[in-house]
């Protein structure tokens, strides 16, 4: 059939009946769990990223993300639902485009979009009358509209007319076991009404709830609420935290009897420091634009800076510990136990651990680390650090244990018999008391 003068009737089409192409710009853990919904739903998907490695696991059917199995990512590449090329040429030949690519943060803590603008650039190059572009890269209200708009309409092809632009925010939890992409709420914004009822469709078919909101604004800002939300609950927990040890209070039984009260509460639990690629991050994403603003976010700001502290306060923790013990920091073996950012996956990304690391090194600890999810680390450029094993020997050998990840898969039982001292930072020996065992 040859193409509709009209792009959108003919896209409409093309999504009603899952002809289109759909490409996928960034294979990690937004695009990759994206590409397979998009792919069960009856998509063609085509993969593309600049990491060699990652499009050879694709084409081989080998997942390296958690929340894809091997066997689900092998069936659907069997089937050549899904490809995967390191080639932007393939643009060419797609229909809707989502670029799900990092927004990592510069030493100025000011967003560094580059990545986003590279795949603008490479899409602007091969951009056609139909097209429908979604950015889902986390960043400041804004973008969407005046960063990868002008990009693309610089070669004479307007928006809501002749191609769409969406933003539509990623909200991908790694390692949740009740929700992934499909079941996870879909929030839209597009730059114009067709636009977004262009990604409402579109989404419709893979996602179980989408909810379209009035602007790419809305929709970017609505990332940011939900994790500065996160980051503001946490910091607030952990100064209560900090509080709390120091007057002899223990901060989890006074968070589990408040969370009785069934209306007015919300549960949040300290921890060793805020980890990942969005909590850690995405305050400051707000915070700078809201300086573009001329407005001073201080409360968001407070909050980042306690967060910051927490690693710190783990070493003292530990440095503490050992002197009820009567040992030294300096000289003495400690065990991280636990890595990941978070339980149960294999992401170190912004982790406080390689924090807590680097910190008791740096008072001349000799310090080793055990996680199931990372055979091995390598920190600021040195030599790899392989994962040490955990058996009753090991444990009995360092001098303290700190539970910085509590991994679902560690026996901590096993754990709280056989070291001499421990560290608690996740509670994770809830139900286990000793003098030998101290908590954050």
């Amino acid at each position: 059939m040859a193409q509709d003068k009209n792009p959108e009737k003919e896209l409409t089409r093309k999504i009603k009946e899952r002809s289109i192409r759909a490409g996928i710009i960034g294979l990690g853990y937004v695009g990759l769990p994206l590409a397979v919904e998009f792919a069960h739903a009856g998509y063609s998907v085509v993969g593309i990223d600049k990491d060699a490695e990652k499009v050879r696991c694709i084409q081989a059917g080998k997942s390296y993300i958690p929340d894809v199995s091997q066997k689900t990512l092998k069936e659907i590449v069997g089937k050549g639902l899904l490809t995967a090329t390191e080639d932007f040429s393939a643009l060419k030949d797609l229909d809707t485009v989502n670029i799900c690519v990092p927004t990592p943060l510069r030493k100025t803590r000011d967003p560094d979009v580059s990545f986003i603008v590279n795949a603008t650039e490479k899409i602007a190059a091969y951009l056609h009358p139909g097209q429908l572009i979604i950015l889902e890269s986390t960043t400041y209200p804004g973008t969407t509209e005046e960063l990868v708009l002008p990009m693309l309409e610089q070669g004479g092809l307007k928006v809501g007319k002749d191609f769409f632009l969406s933003f539509s925010p990623e909200r991908v939890d790694p390692g949740n076991q009740k929700y992934a992409t499909r079941n996870t709420p879909k929030v839209v914004g597009g730059v114009t009404a067709k636009c977004t009822r262009l990604s409402v469709l579109f989404y419709a078919q893979a996602i179980d709830t989408v909810v379209p909101v009035s602007s790419t604004r809305v929709a970017e800002m609505v990332k940011l609420l939900e994790n500065t939300f996160r980051n503001v609950n946490i910091g607030l927990v952990n100064e209560l935290a900090m509080m709390c040890d120091k007057m002899k209070i223990d901060v989890w039984e006074v968070i589990d009897a408040a969370g009785t009260k069934p209306f007015g509460f919300m549960p949040f639990y300290p921890g060793p420091g805020l980890g990942g690629h969005c909590i850690p991050i995405d305050p400051f994403y707000l915070s700078w634009k809201a300086k573009q603003s001329g407005f001073e976010p201080r409360f968001i700001e407070l909050a980042g800076e306690v967060n910051s502290k927490m690693p710190h306060h783990v070493v003292f923790k530990v440095m503490d510990a050992m002197n009820q013990q009567e040992k030294s920091l300096k000289g003495s073996r400690i065990l991280l136990l636990g890595m990941a950012y978070k339980k149960d996956i294999n992401d170190i990304r912004e982790s406080p651990a390689l924090d807590i690391m680097k910190l008791l090194k740096e008072k001349g600890a000799r310090v080793s680390y055990h996680d199931p999810f990372i055979p091995r680390i390598s920190l600021d450029g040195a030599k790899p650090i392989p994962s040490a094993p955990l058996n009753k020997k090991e444990l009995g050998s360092y001098d303290c244990v700190v539970i910085v990840t509590n991994h679902s898969g560690i026996d901590y039982q096993a754990v709280a018999r056989h070291a001499s001292l421990i560290v608690d930072t996740r509670n994770a020996l809830r139900k286990v008391r000793g003098k030998h065992i101290f908590r954050l």
